[in-house]
């Protein structure tokens, strides 16, 4: 069951900041956990993270995330779990392509609870292949218009 534990934590994570609620994204953090952004800002714990994170849900029309899991991987008290993400940018109906990511979560139980880690959300600018680019954002659009932003 700790796979879809983690699946569990990591689709909290992204309707926390979906909905812009900065405390419930830093609630999914461990006291010493990381959050690398897609721009290479680092947050270190949940209340560093929470700093970092109201003003930008405060002052920006964040863009909420649609999500394709693809693994979750590990074995004990430790799983990590590799995503496709892209964003939909307010009042539009497909991705921005530009946008698009690949997210990692590193997660540990701990008294019998999961948080995370690590999340780093790494563009997928992916320069030398730009079929695999225009898959990838087809992939998301298509996940988009037949279950919407998060699987259930």
């Amino acid at each position: 069951m700790s796979a879809e534990d983690v699946r569990a934590l990591y689709l909290r994570l992204l309707m926390a900041w979906n909905e812009r609620d900065a405390h419930a994204l830093s609630a999914c953090f461990a006291d010493d956990g990381v959050m690398i952004g897609f721009d290479g800002s680092l947050a270190d714990g949940p209340s560093s993270i929470l700093d970092h994170l109201s003003p930008i849900f405060a002052d920006h029309p964040t863009a909420p995330f649609v999500t394709l899991i693809r693994s979750v991987r590990g074995t004990g008290d430790v799983r990590v779990l590799h995503a496709d993400v892209g964003m939909v940018p307010p009042g539009t109906s497909q991705i921005n392509p530009d946008a698009n990511a690949r997210q990692s979560l590193v997660a540990r139980r701990s008294n019998g609870a999961w948080h995370v880690e690590l999340f780093q959300n790494t563009p997928t600018a992916l320069h030398w292949d730009e079929s695999e680019h225009d898959r990838i954002s087809e992939e998301l659009n298509t996940a988009l218009a037949q279950r919407g932003l998060l699987p259930r």
